[in-house]
């Protein structure tokens, strides 16, 4: 094609596309230093009389809450003329005007210092943008294109990273809400690596002022390893909307930690720098929301389809969605070669205690924890609950039924790999939303239905534990407690209880609650420097000990009956000194092992 052919077509595109886009959005950053980002606002092809626009109170990959209209002020709105036309307040959320042409414009402004994988940050280090906490939108025009132009600070030497369509210059597109929203951006004085993987571009864009570029190249190794590991699970890459997959990785001081899931980018952010232990402390991160881009962003709930903007989300399949690719996280890494087998193993270890251990199970099965997602994601209240009883986390409890099922079905000779890649491909690939029903029915597809049957309905649909014991001595793990040690049931610091005490806990039983100040266990005075648990090894099971305790500014005392640590140990059964036999090595090889 001839180039004057060229930019004609490209021209006559580009005027087609701005004809169509309802929404446009210019935001820039002149008060960067005291947080603020200026934003106006165009919506046009308005057909009701009386047009609502307003702020999200949720964000993709996040299932509470989160009212992000209070950092929103300045608020002006206008015809297409320039008339000024008067707003109402419906709500706190949203904003209502009448009178207009067609068109709206507003313009507003954003206080925004919190920078995580929710929220937006906005400094002369950079404008970290979630979507929903930056911008309005008309619900009307949710199915319309969009536009968006950042007027980056030039002398800063920021650039755009993003995963929205690209147009010119700093300008970008979107084909509805939707995508918009699932679409964060990175703008800063950022760096880049990337490599091909089946003619897609897997990028990183760093931003981390410290890191060297030998700290850089090493990461990116690290990513690039976790990328192939995790491909060889699926069998492929998913087809990314623009060829592309982008870590944004915001590793500065005054960032947040988080890590958050987009279509075809990821948030990992950090205060930890790859220079400062970063490279080891921040791939997890990495390898977990690389997993996503199959598992929940394609591979995707009907509960969370479409995701509502204005309510909370929930959805009973988290253990799954958020669970499994928890237990995929390190695994990878294990592959990758990142960390060792025996770390590994080991360091299963507290996941293990917590979700087992745990009297949340005697409340709630793994559906009804995935249910408590809006109370827990991130989300914000201001009195005292009771979760250390009630409460395990989708994420630890779905990487141990990850974990179970998969030393389950790789006890008779299948594995959890095939059967990820079959829920791919029933699901995530022909774009059907699943239900929990559906993984069951794969389940009983790939392993045999009384073989699906028995997990689901003991493990899921119910709350108890697998045979653990068995499952890791098939890849030579020994699973091992002692129940000559003692528990005291409860957190302790500085000599106060800092959380409840577990049900039916020692600490429980004897009354002890949560703000407690231990005066003195049996003849021995707690101090703020006690060590509790050599205190504690003083003791047998069954033991009855008085304790003084202060609460309230008034001195108290209780028996305590130590009962037996139920806490577990896991370890390689060649570190016990158990010779392990060809077979064990095998199985153990084939779960660990890199992938080809």
């Amino acid at each position: 094609m001839h180039k004057f052919q060229l930019f004609l077509l490209v021209f006559l595109f580009s005027i087609i596309l701005k004809a169509q886009v309802s929404s446009s959005y210019t935001i820039s950053f002149e008060n960067a230093v005291h947080h603020e980002a200026n934003i106006q606002a165009t919506f046009s092809d308005l057909k009701s009389n009386t047009i609502e626009f307003r702020m999200a109170r949720s964000s993709p990959g996040r299932y509470a809450i989160h009212e992000f209209a209070k950092n929103v002020y300045n608020v002006k709105v206008t015809d297409s003329k320039g008339n000024i036309l008067k707003t109402t307040r419906p709500n706190p959320y949203a904003w209502q005007v009448s009178g207009h042409d067609g068109t709206i414009q507003v313009s507003y402004t954003l206080f925004a210092n919190h920078g995580d994988g929710t929220y937006a940050q906005v400094d002369e280090t950079h404008a970290h943008l979630n979507m929903p906490a930056t911008f309005m939108y008309v619900p009307e025009l949710s199915n319309k294109d969009m536009e968006i132009t950042f007027n980056v600070r030039d002398h800063l030497n920021w650039k755009v990273a993003t995963q929205l369509k690209h147009l010119e210059g700093n300008t970008y597109y979107a084909e509805n809400l939707q995508y918009f929203m699932n679409s964060p951006t990175e703008i800063a004085n950022y760096r880049t690596r990337s490599f091909q993987v089946d003619n897609q571009t897997v990028k990183l864009v760093l931003h981390d002022d410290v890191a060297s570029e030998k700290d850089l190249d090493t990461y990116f190794n690290h990513i690039k390893k976790v990328v192939l590991q995790q491909k060889a699970i699926f069998g492929e890459l998913p087809t990314y909307d623009y060829g592309e997959y982008t870590f944004l990785a915001c590793y500065m001081p005054n960032a947040n930690g988080d890590g958050m899931e987009h279509r075809n980018s990821t948030y990992v952010v950090s205060t930890r720098s790859l220079a400062n232990g970063g490279i080891d402390g921040n791939i997890g991160t990495v390898s977990h929301e690389f997993f996503h881009c199959w598992n929940v962003e394609r591979i995707r709930p009907l509960a969370l389809e479409p995701f509502n903007f204005e309510e909370a989300n929930m959805s009973g399949e988290l253990w799954f969605a958020e669970g499994f690719t928890s237990y995929y996280d390190d695994l990878t890494l294990c592959r990758a070669g990142i960390i060792s087998q025996p770390n590994y193993i080991t360091g299963l270890t507290s996941t293990f205690n917590y979700v087992w251990n745990s009297p949340g199970r005697d409340y709630f099965n793994p559906i009804e924890m995935s249910y408590q997602a809006p109370f827990v994601d991130a989300a914000k209240s201001v009195d005292e609950t009771n979760r250390e009883n009630t409460f395990i986390s989708y994420y630890s409890y779905g990487s141990m039924l990850g974990l179970a099922l998969d030393l389950s079905l790789r006890d008779k000779g299948l594995n959890l790999d095939d059967y990820m890649k079959l829920v791919w491909q029933t699901y995530g690939k022909t774009k059907t939303y699943y239900t929990i029903e559906n993984l069951n029915e794969t389940l009983n597809t790939y392993a045999g239905k009384d073989f699906g049957n028995h997990f689901f309905n003991n493990y899921i649909y119910k709350s108890e534990m697998p045979d653990f014991k068995h499952l890791f001595e098939t890849v030579g793990v020994v699973l091992s407690t002692d129940p000559s040690k003692v528990d005291f049931g409860v957190s302790v610091r500085h000599g106060k209880l800092i959380s409840n005490p577990s049900v039916n806990s020692s600490a429980y039983n004897a009354g002890l609650q949560k703000e407690d100040k231990l005066i003195k266990i049996g003849t021995t005075e707690i101090k703020e420097d006690t060590d509790l648990n050599t205190l504690l090894d003083s003791y047998k099971v069954n033991d009855k000990v008085l304790v003084v305790f202060e609460r309230f500014g008034e001195t108290k005392t209780t028996s305590l009956t130590l009962q037996a640590d139920t806490s577990y140990t896991i370890s390689l059964m060649e570190a016990d000194k158990t010779p392990l036999v060809k077979n064990l090595k095998t199985n153990r090889e084939n779960w660990l092992q890199t992938k080809k």
